[in-house]
């Protein structure tokens, strides 16, 4: 009678770690798809890189800049990526006579400021200029 007892209270004791086993089995089968977490998997990483690249290349094209300079500039991403982005932009500008952009900024930036007058209290003389 004694054993009869102990084994049902064994039995009584192993259905909940049976269900805390299947219940977490459970959780990281439904954890093992979420991007909730945060992980990233490899192929996510590479195709996002991959876009990256691609989205430079075009982007390098479309300004006009030679691949080698993006190349240059962009040393990071991957250059067969840059190369594949280049290219694809550069069959589409040619299909559809589309001309490159000259950046605006480049120009701006190395265009020469003019020199600035210092300031002068008022009714001081500027200072006399030196040969």
């Amino acid at each position: 009678m004694a054993a009869a007892a102990l084994k049902s209270r064994r039995e009584r004791a192993d259905i909940p770690a049976m269900l805390r086993i299947a219940l977490l089995l459970a959780v990281a089968a439904a954890l093992a798809g979420c991007d909730a977490l945060g992980i990233e998997s490899a192929e996510l990483v590479a195709g996002k890189r991959e876009a990256d690249g691609k989205a430079v290349g075009g982007a390098c094209r479309h300004a006009g800049r030679a691949i080698e300079d993006c190349y240059v500039v962009y040393r990071k991403a991957d250059r067969s990526a840059i190369y594949a982005g280049w290219r694809e932009m550069n069959d589409y500008m040619r299909e559809n006579k589309i001309e490159p952009v000259e950046p605006v900024l480049t120009a701006q930036a190395a265009a020469p400021e003019a020199p600035t007058a210092p300031a002068t209290v008022a009714g001081a003389k500027p200072p006399a200029p030196t040969h």
